[in-house]
């Protein structure tokens, strides 16, 4: 980071307050919730991780320090609020990769479109508007890349009017609707062994 985006000691002591009243706002949602999958309770967790994600980043880039926090994840994800039958569901899927060699990437993008001499993004667009993103994941190798983390969420979803949705894609990513989620990470033992949460169970 630069020194003139620097933090000030200013925005880390606000940082830092944010972080009590979110502490705060998380135990009277635990005190006073109406049940299992009070929803209030769930928006302070996310409050609260939000907060202490923001201070953590901002102490980090002032003094080079960190904090202990560290929001988990699978089994604490909020109880599952949706239907037991949906009528409808939805995929969502994301899959990381790091560009680990452009000159590749360029000419791949090249053997399909006239994408000679193009910038990363215009090579990136030419593969995958040539291949399924899954052949991507399969050749990834092949187009210069190199997997990162990835992540598989089933969701269950009302039935949408066709391109009702399609201006704001990810926006209905809600954890209460998870159906099943499939993880795939360099954090995880085996690689090979994603978790599932059957939410259903």
């Amino acid at each position: 980071m630069s020194d003139a985006a620097q933090p000030t000691v200013a925005e880390v002591r606000a940082a830092v307050e944010a972080v009590k009243a979110a502490l705060d706002r998380h135990l009277a949602a635990i005190e006073n919730r109406t049940g299992d999958d009070d929803p209030a309770v769930y928006q302070a967790f996310e409050g609260l991780a939000s907060a202490a994600e923001a201070y953590d980043e901002l102490l980090y880039d002032t003094y080079d320090e960190v904090t202990p926090f560290e929001v988990p994840l699978g089994d604490t994800l909020p109880e599952y609020a949706g239907p037991g039958e949906p009528g409808a569901i939805s995929v969502l899927i994301r899959r990381d990769y790091t560009v680990a060699d452009p000159q590749r990437l360029r000419h791949q993008a090249e053997r399909v479109s006239d994408a000679a001499g193009a910038d990363i993004g215009a090579a990136v667009g030419a593969l995958f508007g040539e291949y399924e993103p899954d052949e991507i994941a399969e050749r990834h190798k092949e187009f210069g890349l190199d997997e990162g983390d990835s992540t598989l969420w089933v969701t269950a979803a009302r039935a949408a009017e066709p391109g009702e949705w399609l201006s704001a894609p990810f926006d209905q990513a809600d954890p209460r609707q998870l159906l099943c989620r499939f993880d795939v990470s360099a954090v995880y033992d085996d690689e090979a062994d994603a978790d599932e949460l059957d939410r259903l169970a």
